[in-house]
């Protein structure tokens, strides 16, 4: 069900955003004093420099001793900060919020919980992340809240409520015995948080119907349950067919969309990338083989660490064998990714932990691995960007981008720390958070 009704759920709740605008009702100008610029590519931290925005858009950028001062612009000082583009977040899912087991854990989300209030609850997700300056992500599924990820990126939009650029992937695709909810009577119909296919002609239909109803990616789960066999290994299941996974595929590449594969690792992690997929999700038992082929065929990883090191389950029980391999195994497989030039994205899954959490922690995670800090920032900019069909719009300080910038006190390429403090936040032109700047005359 789509959440046309969202807007009127949440208004009291948020503040509407409006665009910039001047008196005449022409697109307001700003000038950003930066002090140092990481500007999401390549290139070298630039000091001293200008940033001129207009309306939604960055017009120039430039070192602020030759950079003129548009007429009537107003001016922004970040002269004591570092300032870079709005951060990416490639896997998250605003309709979860690190369930509580104690509350009846992600069963009472789909059991218990109304529509309306999952909605709310969304829509603060997506206001949290963009104060802490993820002003891009890629939200992978509702978990049973149907089209719903489709009215929030709908509402953020018109100005109803605030939250980051959204591309959504809708309701997901399994098939059965593939995905939760589960364990109850054979007997008792329960809902499930994706939706369930058999077959190739299923899978074709159902991607059909997600695209149809606002889908900008599809995702496909390739393994469901994992568990550690009597040789010590991490298993995984796998679930869609090749034939049923390429069936899918071919219908999101016809419609130019792209295929997010969840996978940890082997039958399934070999199915999706057999079948054609644009991005394998966690990876957390990545073999050489692999490895090879997604260099080969230029998929893209997207890890998300460290969410597979809390939440263990009690040690010395099946599932907490569990739980401590899957993290086991995902740290080797991020270094080998990574040697191999695997192309990786920044993605953190939050949701499956609280959005209380900092989200920029897995910044940490991935340079303790091996990443420098200057790749893990491009990883969550002007990277996932070529992924997201967004290079050149997001991700990066540069004329004809969107007007996306953040700014933290201290230098992130030498403590990635810092950006999980991050104290200024515009998007398209708006400046939503400022602790760090003073408005200049």
């Amino acid at each position: 069900m789509r959440l046309a009704f969202l807007p009127l759920l949440i208004i009291a709740l948020f503040a509407p955003t409006e665009r910039p605008e001047g008196a005449s009702g022409e697109a307001a100008v700003t000038l950003i004093r930066a002090g140092t610029l990481l500007d999401g590519r390549s290139g070298p931290p630039r000091h001293d420099q200008a940033i001129v925005v207009r309306g939604q858009r960055i017009e120039a950028v430039g070192d602020a001793s030759s950079t003129r001062v548009p007429a009537g612009a107003a001016i922004i000082d970040l002269s004591s900060s570092t300032v870079l583009p709005g951060l990416v977040d490639s896997h998250t899912h605003v309709f979860l919020q690190g369930e509580d087991p104690k509350e009846g854990g992600y069963d009472a989300q789909l059991l218990m919980a109304p529509l309306a209030l999952r909605a709310v609850r969304a829509a603060v997700s997506a206001r949290r992340a963009l104060e802490q300056g993820f002003t891009t992500i890629r939200d992978v599924e509702t978990e049973g809240a149907g089209y719903g990820d489709v009215g929030i990126k709908e509402a953020i939009e018109k100005g109803y409520i605030p939250g980051p650029r959204m591309l959504v992937v809708t309701r997901a695709i399994s098939t059965t015995g593939g995905y939760p909810l589960e364990g109850y009577a054979p007997e008792v119909d329960v809902p499930k948080g994706a939706q369930l296919v058999d077959g190739p002609v299923e899978a074709r239909k159902a991607a059909r119907e997600q695209l149809d109803h606002g889908a900008d990616w599809i995702k496909v789960y390739m393994t469901h349950r994992s568990w550690v066999d009597a040789k010590g290994g991490l298993v995984s299941q796998p679930t869609l067919t090749v034939e049923e996974l390429k069936a899918i595929v071919d219908e999101a590449h016809g419609w130019q969309r792209k295929v997010a594969c969840h996978a940890y690792g082997g039958e399934g992690l070999h199915r999706a990338l057999d079948g054609g997929c644009d991005s394998i999700e966690h990876g957390l038992d990545l073999d050489d083989a692999a490895v090879a082929q997604m260099v080969r065929q230029g998929t893209w990883y997207c890890p998300t660490l460290g969410v597979y090191y809390e939440g263990w389950a009690p040690e010395g029980t099946p599932a907490g064998r569990r739980d401590r391999k899957r993290a086991e195994v995902h740290g080797p497989s991020f270094q080998k990714a990574l040697k191999a030039g695997v192309r990786i994205v920044f993605g953190t899954d939050v949701g499956g932990f609280s959005w209380s959490e900092p989200i920029a922690a897995e910044f940490s995670r991935m340079v303790e691995l091996g990443m420098s800090p200057a790749a893990a920032l491009r990883s969550a900019t002007s990277v996932p960007a070529e992924m997201l069909g967004l290079a050149g719009q997001v991700g990066v300080v540069a004329p004809g981008a969107y007007a996306d910038v953040v700014a933290v006190r201290g230098d992130p390429l030498k403590d990635v720390k810092e950006l999980e403090r991050v104290g200024f936040v515009m998007k398209d032109g708006v400046t939503f958070k400022n602790e760090l700047a003073k408005p200049g005359p």
